[in-house]
């Protein structure tokens, strides 16, 4: 039998504009009752900490799955583990004295390996003063105007031809020092 592992579970879309309505409470009971332990939500945009003897990739798949039987939802699923949010959060790019990652710096986790033709076509340069900066799995972005006004992140699903879903730095920070709480 596998170890148990600790995970973020990023659910794409939900909660946003009334649509894809996920009330955590729910979230967190439909996993519990599938044996996931320390079931733990963060805010109302779909962040789950869990401990579960799946791997990544089977734990996304059944999220989505469970999702889909139990409320009807087609729901994107990201998963990274708790080493993984460490390192995410140890390689930023864009942490350095006089910047405020308040509500400028975001991580865009990606589902799978982006498309390479579609990554060398995101330029972030057409996007001043936007940065970004991909690591594997991982877009990293300063956005000094907001997220909200981004034009570097317009249609970067459909390019790099993988779902998407993206978090501040403070949603990042705090689910990994809930998954470190969770080892």
């Amino acid at each position: 039998m596998a170890p148990m592992a600790t995970y973020a579970v990023l659910l794409r879309g939900v909660n946003v504009g009334g649509h894809n309505k996920v009330p955590m409470r729910a979230l967190q009971e439909l996993l519990a009752s599938d044996g996931h332990r320390d079931v733990r939500t963060y805010v109302q945009s779909g962040n789950v900490v869990l401990r579960t003897r799946l791997g990544a990739d089977a734990l996304a798949a059944r999220v989505e799955s469970l999702l889909a039987e139990a409320m009807g939802l087609s729901v994107p699923s990201v998963v990274r583990s708790g080493p993984q949010l460490a390192e995410i959060v140890a390689a930023n790019p864009f942490l350095a004295p006089g910047r405020d990652p308040g509500r400028q710096l975001h991580v865009a986790f990606l589902a799978a390996d982006p498309d390479p033709e579609g990554l060398a076509g995101l330029d972030p340069r057409r996007a001043a003063p936007e940065e970004l900066s991909v690591r594997g799995r991982d877009i990293y972005l300063w956005c000094p105007e907001g997220l909200g006004r981004s034009k570097v992140m317009q249609g970067v699903e459909r390019r790099l031809a993988t779902a998407a879903t993206v978090r501040n730095w403070r949603t990042v920070t705090e689910l990994l020092r809930m998954a470190d709480d969770g080892n």
